[in-house]
């Protein structure tokens, strides 16, 4: 694997939800369905993905991987932390009552 130059955008619509693409492809390649649903994309930065890179939510190879394949990678938000959050509200809730 080598070098990918890459451009992420934010989902206006979800939270935490982000596109990789490839910078010369952009979003030719990711389907009219996920980009309806995604929202018109809000650019985040441009980064180049090397497989030793560490990336936030994501290994850096998986989404290199699928940048090539299928032309785009989607990283959805974190269910587990949203649940923890409430579960974190709950429990402030019951200590304070």
């Amino acid at each position: 694997m080598s070098k990918l130059l890459c451009d992420i955008y934010r989902s206006p619509r979800e939270q935490e939800m982000y596109l990789y693409v490839q910078k010369q492809e952009g979003l030719a390649r990711v389907p009219d369905k996920l980009q309806e649903l995604f929202g018109d994309p809000v650019h985040v930065t441009t980064l180049i993905l090397t497989p030793e890179r560490t990336l936030a939510r994501a290994e850096a190879e998986t989404v290199i991987k699928q940048l090539q394949e299928q032309g785009f990678y989607l990283q959805m938000p974190p269910v587990v932390d949203d649940e923890m959050r409430a579960i974190a509200a709950q429990n402030s809730k019951l200590s304070h009552g």
